[in-house]
């Protein structure tokens, strides 16, 4: 965890010299946080006489290996070892996710999920907003190229980031991303409130709050296949909404009364809906 957040900061630092370096730091650092993950696998996998996916916490890290293994092929090309910048957000937040302790159940004979349904909406809720985390960085290397080229700066053209095509391109399809786990998450939590609460929908704040993320997506998404709203005006919106889920996420969450059981006691108490 400690080599994948190194990374993630790395990262801001070859934006700003607009990734004229190959990344054989970047490379480096996700190349040591993949030896201890392996190491601390296959140790795992040692003490359990078994491959170690046997409860939602070890399918989390596999997941996260399977990516840092892929990055880790494909950034044996210099020219695409720029992906690491995309990488290693998502190691990141995976890594924190995995840390929940909840998710470690005590092993039985056979692998358990437990709490599937909450453990399944959570993590594709979190994936989105690491997805929308992704399409507001592709955003900002899409803004610091067309500025770079509308003032004809050097570093555009020394720059090793992709073509400004491909970064819109990239920041769209990542907001997409984003909002088909969104919605699955929120599908999901639909279902499993059903089951704990008898009904689909609540007035919660952090669903409330939920939608009003969800909404916010679909605009943007709409606007630029149907009204062909693209460039910097879809940049911005990723860059924005990323900024509100971030300002936002743990004041809904305090505020839920289904995320905080004791906020709900509070309310019934007091007489309130």
């Amino acid at each position: 965890m400690v080599f994948y957040g190194l990374s993630s900061l790395y990262a801001i630092f070859l934006l700003r010299k607009g990734f004229r370096e190959d990344n054989r730091v970047n490379y480096c650092l996700l190349l040591g946080g993949a030896a201890f993950h392996t190491l601390a696998m296959f140790q795992r996998g040692f003490s359990l006489q078994r491959c170690p996916i046997n409860n939602l916490y070890e399918a989390t890290l596999f997941i996260g290996w399977t990516i840092v293994a892929t990055y880790l092929l494909i950034g044996l090309w210099t020219r695409l070892r720029f992906l690491g910048a995309f990488a290693s957000p998502i190691l990141l937040a995976i890594g924190i996710f995995a840390l929940m302790p909840s998710l470690d159940a005590p092993h039985g004979d056979r692998p358990v999920f437990t709490g599937g349904w909450l453990s399944l909406h959570a993590a594709l809720i979190l994936l989105s907003y690491g997805g929308f985390g992704l399409s507001a960085i592709a955003a900002v290397m899409y803004l610091t190229q067309e500025h770079d080229l509308k003032f004809n700066k050097l570093r555009a053209v020394f720059s090793l980031m992709p073509p400004i095509q491909r970064l819109e391109l990239a920041t769209s399809r990542l907001l997409l991303a984003g909002f088909v786990l969104l919605t699955a998450g929120l599908l999901i939590g639909m279902v499993y409130l059903k089951e704990t609460h008898g009904v689909f929908f609540k007035g919660d704040t952090k669903i409330l709050w939920s939608l009003l993320v969800w909404l916010g997506c679909l605009t943007l998404l709409v606007s630029r296949w149907r009204f062909a709203q693209r460039g910097r005006r879809l940049a911005w919106g990723a860059v924005g909404m990323f900024a509100f889920v971030l300002l936002t996420f743990w004041g809904s969450n305090l505020l839920s009364g289904i995320h905080n059981p004791g906020n709900e006691s509070q309310q019934k108490t007091e007489g309130r809906p």
